[in-house]
């Protein structure tokens, strides 16, 4: 069963996300909603990993060895200015696709499984995940003009 290679796989994905939200708001406090809602989801992937540590140890005894290249990293750390803070979103709007994703393809295998409780921890967290694309792609659309057009 490897399941347990995807339980890895989001909680990583998280965790890194958490972290990228943060340097993203340290390097662009100036911009107030960016860093307010920037910690705000940070603590939300937080809480992702933190739900996911009960399924991780449950499954990861008939986890088989991890394939190498199995994880991925997609953040290697915030930018200055107009234009980085556009960057800076993008990544992050980059490593918050992966983990939308890696939560559907637990969401059926936790359908697969029968598995009520993962289930119901991948629906929550997969909502949680989807507001954050939209704030992203919504704060993207609000910078480009100004970081593209206007130098």
């Amino acid at each position: 069963m490897h399941v347990a290679h995807y339980l890895g796989l989001q909680h990583r994905a998280e965790a890194n996300l958490a972290d990228a939200f943060r340097q993203v708001a340290a390097a662009h406090a100036a911009e107030a909603d960016v860093f307010h809602l920037t910690g705000k989801l940070a603590a939300q992937c937080d809480q992702h990993v933190e739900r996911l540590a009960p399924f991780i140890e449950t499954y990861s005894a008939e986890a088989p060895d991890e394939p190498e290249r199995l994880h991925a990293d997609l953040f290697a750390g915030a930018r200055s200015g107009g234009l980085g803070l556009l960057r800076d979103l993008h990544d992050l709007y980059l490593m918050a696709s992966y983990a939308d994703i890696t939560w559907t393809v637990l969401g059926q295998a936790a359908a697969g499984l029968r598995d009520g409780d993962l289930a119901a921890v991948v629906a929550a967290c997969e909502q949680e995940t989807s507001i954050q694309l939209a704030w992203l792609r919504t704060r993207m659309k609000s910078a480009a003009p100004q970081a593209l057009v206007v130098a």
